[in-house]
């Protein structure tokens, strides 16, 4: 499922209202920014927030479908620009690179995960959505690199990734050293 495609696009102020969204929740945390906060820094009145998206939590998961829209669009280049199928397995790791380096706190989904607990949470369900999607799509990339044992293999990275993801803020070289041994286990899996 690709995330957002049935959302309709932004008016002006739904833009706004989501891009300040974005940068509180990202910065302060879910759970710390309120909807006078998002609307004071958006420009518009809270009933305008209200009306565009009917509470905080709708408002939580537009956040959230905005972003996992950029990140999969990051992956997707990142896999079309790879030289040869067993790179495209590991392009995830090098979109990650680029991403880690103006997203500094972490990532948002695991952040909005740990915030939302509630499977039934709209932002929860998005989140879960992006991380299920990931680990497909590593699946699928094995798959088509005629990888063996595509599916413990995608396990294996994508549990790779999201420790690199989670630890990238302690500026340690984790998400280098994820994508180095990523690579080696593509490697390993294309020999069989």
């Amino acid at each position: 499922m690709d995330s957002g495609s049935d959302a309709p696009p932004l008016t002006p102020a739904g833009r706004r209202i989501v891009d300040a969204a974005e940068e509180l929740f990202y910065e302060r945390g879910i759970t710390a920014v309120g909807v006078d906060l998002i609307a004071e820094h958006s420009g518009v009145t809270k009933r305008t927030l209200y009306n565009r998206f009917g509470s905080k939590d709708n408002l939580v998961a537009a956040y959230l479908t905005e972003r996992d829209r950029r990140w999969r669009s990051e992956v997707r280049a990142a896999v079309a620009a790879s030289g040869s199928a067993e790179d495209a397995v590991t392009a995830p790791f090098e979109a990650l690179r680029s991403w880690t380096s103006t997203h500094t706190r972490g990532c948002a989904f695991l952040n909005a995960l740990a915030e939302l607990p509630d499977p039934q949470h709209p932002g929860h369900r998005v989140a879960a959505d992006q991380k299920r999607w990931l680990r497909g799509l590593f699946e699928a990339l094995a798959t088509e690199a005629g990888c063996h044992g595509p599916a413990a293999l995608a396990t294996r990275l994508f549990v790779l990734h999201e420790g690199a993801v989670a630890t990238a803020p302690l500026s340690l070289g984790t998400v280098a050293a994820a994508s180095d041994l990523a690579r080696e286990l593509v490697r390993a899996a294309v020999r069989g």
